[in-house]
C-alpha cells in the first residue's frame, strides 16, 4: 500500500466501507486490471482525490466568478455549488479508472493472441506437460500482457502449489480479454475432459490467425476508400 493510499484509507475507510456496496464490479475491474489494490482501499484513494480537487476548485472558481458576478456571497456559493458537482464527476470517473486499463489491457492482448496462440500450439505440440509449457511461455515470448499472463499461471504453478487447472481458471477470471478467456477456458475443457489439447489449440490458432487477416482485410480496405475519396 502506498503512502497515499493509506493516508486516504486512514481518513476515508470508514465512509468507503459504506460505499462500497455501489460499485459491486468494482473488486472484478480491479483485478482484471492488474491493480493490486482492495475495494475500500482505491474508493478511499478516490474519496481523497476528489476532496483535494473540491479544495482546491473553491477559491479557484470564486475568483473567477467574482469577476463576473456582483458580491463575494453569491461568487462563493456559486463556486462551492459546481465545485461539488465537479466533485462527485472526479470521483465517478476515478471509479471508472479500472475500466480504462482493462480495455486497454484487452485490446493488446487480442492484438497478439493470434500469434501468441500459433506460438503455444508449437510448444505443446513438443508433447510437454502444461505447466512446462506456459514455463518456457513466459521465458521465450515477447508478447506483452498475454507473456505476463501466461508468467502468472507460471508463478501459480511452481510458486503457490496450484495445479494447472487451478492456474488456468485464475487466469481465466484475471483476463480483461473476451478472446483470450474463451481460449483459455477451452483449454482447461479439453485438459480436464481428457482431450489433445494440442489439436484444441492448433485450431484455436488457425481460427484466431483467420481473424486477424479478416481484420487487416477490411482496415485495409476501408482506407483504400479513404484514399479513393480524397483523391477525388
Amino acid at each position: 500500500m502506498s503512502l497515499y493510499t493509506r493516508i486516504a484509507f486512514t481518513i476515508f475507510g470508514r465512509f468507503s466501507e459504506n460505499l462500497e456496496i455501489f460499485f459491486p464490479d468494482l473488486s472484478d475491474n480491479l483485478k482484471k486490471a492488474g491493480m493490486k489494490t482492495s475495494n475500500r482501499e482505491y474508493i478511499s484513494s478516490g474519496m481523497l482525490t476528489s476532496f483535494i480537487f473540491f479544495l482546491a476548485e473553491i477559491p479557484t472558481l470564486s475568483f473567477i466568478f467574482g469577476i463576473f458576478f456582483q458580491g463575494i456571497f453569491l461568487s462563493l456559493m456559486t463556486s462551492i455549488t459546481i465545485s461539488a458537482l465537479l466533485t462527485v464527476i472526479v470521483f465517478y470517473l476515478f471509479t471508472k479508472y479500472p475500466n480504462t486499463i482493462i480495455a486497454d489491457k484487452s485490446k493488446k492482448i487480442d492484438t497478439y493472441l493470434p500469434f501468441a496462440a500459433l506460438f503455444l500450439s508449437t510448444i505443446i505440440g513438443t508433447k510437454l506437460h502444461l505447466n512446462q509449457v506456459f514455463k518456457f511461455f513466459a521465458e521465450n515470448s515477447r508478447y506483452g500482457e498475454i507473456t505476463k499472463e501466461v508468467q502468472s499461471m507460471s508463478n501459480d504453478i511452481e510458486v503457490f502449489g496450484m495445479d494447472v487447472h487451478e492456474a488456468l481458471q485464475r487466469s481465466i477470471d484475471r483476463t480483461p480479454s473476451k478472446k483470450m478467456k474463451e481460449m483459455l477456458y477451452g483449454l482447461l475443457s479439453t485438459s480436464i475432459s481428457g482431450g489433445d489439447v494440442a489439436i484444441y489449440l492448433r485450431g484455436k490458432a488457425e481460427t484466431q490467425m483467420e481473424d486477424y487477416r479478416r481484420t487487416l482485410n477490411e482496415y485495409s480496405r476501408k482506407i483504400t476508400i479513404f484514399i479513393e475519396i480524397y483523391l477525388t
